[in-house]
């Protein structure tokens, strides 16, 4: 029920920006209030997840830039990483050696390391 609301509302009030690479649709208010902001949200593709929102597009749904940045600007570099949203909890998440969903073994320590024992 509640996706049908924000689909009426984002039809009625919204106005398109524009769409990254997964898919996750931009929208700003049509109504601008007189002082004030623009509302601006996003319908994401798949499943609601806020690290899903690329760095070009998180800073304008913070108001920190009035468009987002082009594919043309400063920050798109051969060096950059694409984005990748925030796996913790999932089964793609980080886990360091010796942790007990990596297998729980770990090398053992080098240099002067003693365990302490009471």
């Amino acid at each position: 029920m509640a996706n049908l609301q924000v689909r009426w509302f984002t039809f009625r009030r919204g106005t398109l920006v524009g769409a990254d690479a997964n898919g996750n649709r931009y929208f700003e208010d049509k109504k601008r209030p007189l002082h004030g902001r623009a509302r601006r949200w996003v319908l994401f593709k798949g499943e609601p997840e806020a690290s899903k929102v690329p760095p070009e597009w998180h800073g304008w749904l913070h108001h920190n830039m009035e468009a987002p940045l082009p594919a043309q600007s400063a920050y798109h570099q051969p060096w950059v990483k694409p984005h990748q949203a925030n796996l913790t909890g999932t089964a793609a998440a980080y886990h360091p050696p010796g942790h007990q969903l990596a297998g729980g073994q770990r090398e053992k320590a080098t240099g002067d390391y003693e365990a302490w024992t009471p």
